[in-house]
């Protein structure tokens, strides 16, 4: 078989594909490409021969995506949005091409300091067509050295091992805020933060920044809380926290959002266990208008 080649790549076969996997089944995609199934089939047999690869796999009555049907459907997906916002400019008759940004948001990171930070980008760039893209970091990462990302923002640097070269900068940093319902509140808030020793707690797992931190601030202290759960996603433990499992601790940054958003009350603040929130890009400086406004906005407002 010949190697694989823009000029060898049926873009029709590959749009029937995308359909397909995007619908969730064949018999949905008649529909939407008014097409028989036995011509869809086809097709997507064609696709695979072509590509040496199968795209999909039976489990019971359902189609799902094979590994490489993943990677193609990624691609794919890129492709043909991108096919329909240009007629969709040309149907609205505007020449300008709009500003998008994709951002790689590590699942570590609270969301709502994500929304802090990316905020200032939707205020300086209205219009802008915002894709974000939760991951762990190192899946980001390598994402973003293939330029399928502008920019990832986490709480960790990059690693100077990695063996693509990447650059880390710095948005800000603060300290954590404790929070707990009004109950535990009012039962940890005198004598904190001594309090904590005992208290239940919930904690980020032990491959994030925030529960390292914590957990070194406790040994320096000889505070013992009682960890009752363990949750990797930042807005479960805040969940958990709000339905009075235990206290929990986000960037102090976001307190008063923190308080609204979950009805919790501050048992205390640790301002000497600092969080940090870094700007990550496969550029030396900063160049996308929307990552420069945020990055500016986290500097002089967000942190300053």
């Amino acid at each position: 078989m010949a190697p694989l080649s823009l000029n060898t790549l049926n873009y029709q076969h590959l749009l029937y594909f995308w359909v397909v996997a995007r619908e969730g089944s064949i018999t949905r995609a008649t529909e939407v490409l008014h097409l028989t199934q036995p011509t869809i089939s086809t097709q997507l047999k064609q696709l695979e021969r072509s590509l040496g690869a199968a795209l999909f796999a039976k489990r019971g009555r359902h189609l799902v995506l094979t590994e490489t049907g993943h990677l193609v459907f990624h691609y794919a997906d890129d492709m043909f949005r991108t096919g329909r916002e240009l007629t969709e400019a040309l149907a609205r008759g505007d020449a300008r091409l709009p500003a998008k940004l994709v951002v790689g948001i590590s699942d570590s990171l609270p969301k709502l300091t994500t929304w802090r930070l990316l905020r200032p980008a939707l205020d300086a760039l209205p219009g802008l067509r915002l894709t974000c893209r939760i991951d762990k970091t190192e899946r980001l990462l390598a994402d973003l050295a293939v330029h399928a990302l502008d920019v990832v923002l986490t709480d960790t640097p990059a690693s100077p091992g990695l063996p693509i070269t990447l650059f880390t900068h710095l948005l800000g940093e603060c300290g954590l805020t404790v929070f707990g319902t009004e109950e535990l509140a009012n039962r940890h808030r005198r004598k904190f933060p001594g309090s904590l020793n005992g208290a239940p707690f919930i904690m980020p797992t032990s491959n994030t920044a925030m529960r390292r931190s914590l957990d070194a601030w406790c040994v320096a202290q000889d505070v013992r809380p009682d960890v009752v759960c363990e949750a990797e996603d930042v807005a479960l433990l805040q969940v958990f926290g709000q339905a009075g499992m235990g206290l929990f601790a986000a960037p102090s940054v976001v307190e008063a959002q923190i308080r609204r958003a979950y009805h919790v009350r501050v048992v205390g603040r640790l301002p000497d266990v600092r969080e940090r929130f870094y700007a990550i890009s496969a550029e030396r400086k900063l160049a996308h208008p929307a990552v420069v406004a945020l990055s500016e906005a986290a500097r002089t407002r967000l942190f300053g």
